[in-house]
């Protein structure tokens, strides 16, 4: 039975950021917990999907093998994975320290100062035609986007000067509120869960530790890439702010429709045409390759539409060393602009061809027998 997508299971689109793809999940576990659906076992089964989905999406390295790979990155123990039921490090008190972990401060007693919230992943497209996606090609790229600041090196504190421990949290990012018998921790409203005030700010990006810039970056499409590839760039994403890390950044790959070749993967189609003469008896011919023209011997008495293979001459692929194949398909070409003459000729060869019909032309002879034939038995 084959597996539902992830992104379809969280109800998010692949664009979807980390946040996004958190609060669906918080959304679903909230309604399919074991503990709230009361043994309702077709609603258990519905959490673990949520919670396999969950747990790849949320997981940077596991998300991107996902994207490219789909649900084969993780076969054969591969990664990914259903958590389990039981106790160990996937059970459902785990699941509800990470729902409720933002009002009832995680499952193991507070979670302490929050972690620097990750600069956000970029999507930049390119168009490629089908040479260069077949060949691979290094281009420059101009992205725009945030970087760290440089004067303060992205603390976002004056030169000489740096950030101070917060005096309301003490550095842990978060306090407490009594509310009757419960304690709820709530994110620390002085410096907004950094841990961290700054008093004297950086003048060029304001206190926020990264500026607005247009980074050029130099990007190697490989050989083989087809319409809907990603290309990962660790880091190459937008700066976090106050020195957190930077997200990465994903070349999405389009490859133009060619002139002359379709791509099915990693074969290639083209239409050939032929004169019905070459079609009659035979001959060679040329026919295009991406790495230039090659000789294809046509039989005699070859009929339109057939489909000859030239193997290894379609695209190699980015993902094994296999290399797919040129289908070529003939197509006869009606003779136009005919002279008085020329027409004379075919006239006199369609007459001396008539007493044998049969013999010349199999196809048509058997059509038009079938079409007798139909018409007898609908009179009878």
């Amino acid at each position: 039975m084959s597996k539902r997508d992830y992104y379809e299971t969280l109800g998010v689109s692949q664009d979807a950021t980390a946040k996004e793809v958190k609060k669906a999940y918080k959304k679903l576990a909230m309604k399919y917990h074991p503990d709230r659906t009361q043994g309702d076992k077709a609603k258990e089964e519905t959490f673990k999907e949520v919670k396999e989905a969950y747990e790849i999406l949320n997981d940077e390295q596991k998300r991107a093998a996902y994207d490219q790979y789909g649900h084969a990155a993780f076969e054969q123990g591969g990664g990914g994975g259903r958590g389990g039921f039981g106790g160990g490090g996937g059970g459902f008190g785990q699941d509800f320290g990470d729902i409720f972990g933002d009002i009832f401060g995680g499952g193991g007693g507070g979670r302490g100062r929050q972690r620097q919230q990750r600069g956000s992943d970029l999507r930049y497209n390119v168009d490629l035609s089908l040479e260069d996606a077949v060949k691979g090609k290094s281009l420059e790229i101009k992205v725009p986007t945030y970087v760290s600041c440089d004067p303060c090196d992205g603390s976002g504190a004056k030169p000489g000067t740096s950030a101070k421990t917060c005096s309301t949290c003490h550095g842990h990012g978060q306090v407490q509120m009594r509310q009757g018998l419960f304690a709820v921790q709530q994110t620390c409203p002085t410096c907004s869960g950094n841990g961290k005030v700054i008093s004297d700010k950086c003048t060029s990006c304001r206190g926020q530790g990264r500026v607005e810039k247009n980074k050029t970056l130099s990007v190697k499409i490989p050989a083989g890439v087809d319409t809907g590839d990603r290309i990962r760039l660790s880091g190459e994403g937008e700066a976090g702010e106050h020195g957190a890390p930077a997200g990465d950044l994903y070349v999405q790959v389009n490859v133009r429709d060619h002139g002359i070749f379709v791509r099915d993967e990693n074969h290639l189609y083209c239409e050939v045409p032929i004169s019905f003469v070459t079609a009659a008896l035979g001959g060679e011919i040329e026919v295009p390759t991406l790495g230039g023209k090659v000789k294809l011997k046509v039989p005699k008495e070859t009929q339109t539409g057939k489909m000859f293979r030239l193997r290894g001459k379609g695209v190699k692929s980015v993902r094994s060393s296999s290399t797919g194949d040129l289908m070529c398909k003939v197509v006869i070409e009606t003779p136009v602009n005919l002279s008085g003459d020329q027409a004379d000729l075919l006239r006199q060869l369609e007459e001396k061809m008539a007493s044998s019909s049969k013999k010349h032309s199999p196809k048509e002879t058997g059509f038009f027998d079938g079409v007798k034939k139909f018409f007898d038995d609908l009179k009878s």
